[in-house]
């Protein structure tokens, strides 16, 4: 049955802007889509463009699966040979394509918050644009996180009391601060586990850090993420990492997969260190989400872009 309980946005840069009821409210939509729901129709073309900063496999494919599957135009960005590389800033970029009339653009930067001065009141005149953060440095990743979310609800039904892992290269991760604090708003008990150098006091607001082992046999969800060697620049821990040693120490290997509850799930925001974080035979077992999280994340960017359609009132949408 199609939801009215419509969400409107100007933008989609981060979660922690969203009210519970909204973050909700997106997964019905999105889980409304991936049930073959019909999707809006629109009575102007609404125009859209991707641009990527950063490597990209998954999000900026989903992206544009998502955008063709609502019907909008999808404009193509090669940021290998755009004025970006002749050191057009973002501003002046996003300036262009709002001038071009593009109506929508997902952005990915390898600068934290890049999007505030896009979307700052001051610039509103001329940027006439919605922003859709594809991911920003190590701060954000707004659509892996609903993502996530919309896996996990598909699975359990709730988010009260739900215990999740969160394991690995914590610091340097976007997935893992996007998450940590909307799995704490939707109700969820937070645990945090990995190397103590990738783990920072300031994530205790969230959850407790334990042993891995000490929360195999207790956790619903086991959360692992990658081990974002890009960043760690400058970083000692880098040059004695060792992928066998760590998969011993933090890695989902046969062993703890046994010692899994009966309903608990593994995820994963890809790309997957395979025998790193989880074993090559375990990537597509019964417990891994990894396959359904790419699928879910198609259903769930339908909704984020609707969303900014519906308040931004492209396409003939209210």
């Amino acid at each position: 049955m199609e939801t009215k309980n419509f969400v409107t946005l100007s933008h989609f840069v981060n979660v922690e802007n969203l009210s519970t009821a909204e973050v909700l409210a997106l997964i019905e939509r999105a889980e409304y889509f991936k049930n073959g729901g019909a999707t809006p129709k629109l009575s102007q073309p609404v125009y859209a463009t991707n641009i990527f900063l950063e490597n990209s496999s998954r999000t900026r494919t989903s992206f544009e699966m998502a955008e063709r599957k609502l019907g909008l135009t999808v404009i193509p960005f090669d940021s290998e040979h755009s004025s970006t590389k002749k050191g057009e800033t973002l501003y002046d970029t996003s300036l262009t394509m709002a001038a071009l009339g593009v109506d929508l653009e997902v952005i990915r930067h390898p600068q934290n918050e890049y999007y505030q001065e896009l979307i700052h009141p001051d610039n509103e005149h001329h940027l006439q644009i919605g922003v859709i953060n594809g991911g920003d440095g190590s701060g954000q990743h707004p659509s892996q996180c609903m993502l996530d979310m919309m896996t996990i609800h598909e699975h359990f039904g709730h988010f009260k009391d739900l215990k999740v892992a969160i394991v690995g290269d914590i610091s340097n991760s976007r997935v893992a601060k996007s998450d940590m604090e909307l799995l704490t708003r939707l109700g969820a008990q937070v645990y945090f586990s990995g190397p103590s150098y990738w783990y920072d006091s300031e994530f205790n607001q969230y959850g407790e850090y334990q042993e891995l082992d000490q929360l195999v046999n207790q956790v619903d969800v086991m959360m692992l993420l990658r081990v974002q060697h890009e960043r760690h620049e400058g970083d000692p821990n880098e040059q004695k990492f060792d992928a066998k040693k760590y998969h011993e120490d933090y890695g989902i290997n046969q062993r703890r997969y046994a010692d899994l509850k009966e309903q608990a799930i593994i995820m994963h925001p890809g790309p997957i260190n395979r025998g790193v974080e989880l074993a090559d035979e375990l990537v597509e077992a019964p417990k891994s989400m990894f396959y359904r999280q790419m699928q879910n994340g198609v259903f769930m960017r339908m909704a984020m872009l609707e969303a900014v359609m519906r308040g931004r009132k492209l396409g003939g949408l209210e």
